[in-house]
């Protein structure tokens, strides 16, 4: 359960043909106030219809790894489609509701988000998962709303109004203006959720991460997931069936 837990979480991105990955050599400017950033921050938000890719992932739990390559579908604001290999698992996910099953144990789950809340434990909705794997800042704020705080290679992020029930800092680079990090914690709860994006691309002039780790850690136990990008195409006509097989158990959460 816990792996198809991830890979609700691992659909992004991505352009075709002419990729480039990244490199940033530019030093932070100190007179760039928050509001400055975070308005440079939106205006690279991603514009694109739709994509498919293959995207090769490893899931890390103490000391077992597995690997997996999935194929990846998106259109951009609506779904979120993932088959693995032989139709073995697939997983769809609207704004409406979350879908998927799993021929190996014959179990299905069709619900809303709340099986990503326990999971996670921040509520999130559609758009904060897409921001999430495009290397947009999982939560919206106004520009006046965020504060400025020290970080010796990327402007960091905080809002300005403590929430009682967790804490977030986003990192953003100083070059292209993505997100180098955003970290959501949850001190009471002894439980944290970490976005690395290592590696971005360039593709059809728009910007997408590449390669990115997310990290789970709660009561320190810490599950991870490093996701590579293999292959990709853009904006082209697709498909995104989902049947549940007759037969299936639901999962109960």
């Amino acid at each position: 359960m816990r792996n198809f837990l991830f890979y609700l979480t691992i659909s992004f991105i991505f352009g075709c043909k002419s990729t480039q990955t990244l490199t940033s050599s530019s030093s932070l400017n100190p007179k760039l106030k928050a509001k400055q950033i975070i308005k440079t921050h939106n205006k690279q938000r991603s514009d694109f219809t739709t994509l498919q890719s293959r995207l090769k992932i490893e899931l890390v739990e103490g000391d077992r790894s597995q690997i997996h390559t999935v194929t990846l579908r998106m259109e951009r604001n609506r779904t979120i489609w993932i088959n693995a290999f032989l139709n073995m698992v697939r997983l769809k996910i609207t704004p409406e509701k979350v879908q998927m099953y799993n021929k190996l144990d014959r179990t299905y789950f069709e619900g809303d988000f709340t099986l990503i809340k326990d999971f996670l434990g921040v509520e999130l909705n559609y758009s904060h998962i897409e921001n999430l794997l495009l290397g947009h800042t999982i939560f919206t704020y106004k520009p006046s709303d965020l504060k400025k705080e020290l970080h010796p290679k990327s402007y960091a992020l905080s809002p300005k109004q403590k929430n009682a029930l967790f804490q977030v800092l986003y990192l953003i680079n100083p070059g292209y203006f993505k997100l180098d990090k955003q970290m959501i914690s949850q001190p009471n709860q002894n439980r944290k959720l970490n976005v690395h994006y290592h590696t971005f691309q360039e593709v059809e002039q728009d910007i997408f991460p590449q390669q990115m780790t997310i990290t789970v850690v709660e009561n320190q136990k810490e599950t991870t997931l490093k996701m590579n990008l293999k292959s990709v195409s853009l904006n082209q006509p697709l498909r995104f069936p989902f049947k549940t097989p007759t037969g299936y158990k639901p999962i109960e959460l």
